[in-house]
Order: C-alpha cells, then structure tokens, then sequence
C-alpha cells in the first residue's frame, strides 16, 4: 500500500504553460461510487492500470496495479457515464517534485486543476500566480465526482486567460 498525501486547487491562468510539459491523454472511469473509490485509466491507449482509493482529503491510501490494455478498455467501456477524459501536463514545482496539471475534455471542458504530491502533511505547497481555490478535501472536485456529477460550479468559457 501507498499513501498519498497530496494537495488540489483550481487553476485560474495559463501561466502554468510556460514550462511545462505534456505527459499523456488520460481517460479514466469509475466502477464504484463513494469511497473506497475504483477506477480504471488507460493512457495514451497503450497503458492501463486499476486504482483502489480509501479516504478523502490530504492523505489517502492508494493501491495501483497495471492491467492489460485490453481489460483496461473493456472496464473503461462497463463505465459510461462515470468518466474523465484529460491531458496531463508536469511543471516543476522545486525540490524534485513537480506539479502534475490535469486538462479536462468533454463536458468538463474549460476545467483546470493542479496537484502536488507531498511528503508530509505539513510541507509547504510553493506559490503560482496561476493557483486559484485550493480543492483539497472537497469531495465534490475528486474526480470520481466529476465523473458522475460534472463540476459543482459553472465553467468559465475558454478564453485569453483559460487554458
């Protein structure tokens, strides 16, 4: 078992390009609902892995095993309904630790997250001009939730200052 412990805002600018770079396409959907949450992502279509998640907020146990790409299509097709569809992208946050931005597609589009894993709890999260709204602990901006419920605030149309 892992534990993560790890912090969510919003972004609110495309500040966060300059730097950055893409990792790869993420669709990843639900088989479950609340927690323990169990999801399945496939990435950039060669690559799958099933997730177990337990808890909410900072820190969390997490349990992630590779699977066949061909049984990560098929778990992610048994979740209509229940999917994010997302291009991450990494920016350097200091220290050997990077930001991982999430980039959302479909009816999601528009939103922009950020996340930074952390070694404690109380490790200091660095300053963007680019971070909006801290999400942490707010089980509405999991994206289990957003899976099955969409954002819980009306997305600003893309625009000069969205990504």
């Amino acid at each position: 078992m892992a534990r993560e412990i790890e912090r969510k805002f919003l972004v609110v600018s495309d500040g966060w390009r300059a730097g950055a770079r893409p990792v790869g396409r993420l669709r990843q959907g639900y088989l479950t609902e609340g927690s323990p949450s169990l999801r399945v992502r496939v990435k950039d279509e060669d690559r799958a892995q099933l997730t177990i998640k337990l808890g909410q907020g900072l820190t969390r146990d997490e349990y992630e095993y590779e699977i066949p790409i061909s049984d990560g299509e098929e778990l992610l097709a048994a979740c209509e309904g229940r999917l994010v569809d997302k291009t991450r992208h990494l920016h350097d946050a200091g220290e050997d630790r990077a930001w991982e931005i999430d980039v959302y597609h479909g009816p999601l589009d528009g939103l922009v997250t950020a996340e930074l894993e952390l070694s404690g709890e109380d490790e200091p999260v660095p300053d963007a001009d680019w971070l909006g709204t801290e999400l942490t602990g707010d089980p509405r901006w999991s994206n289990a939730e957003l899976a099955t419920k969409g954002a819980p605030v009306r997305l600003p149309p893309k625009g000069k200052d969205q990504p």
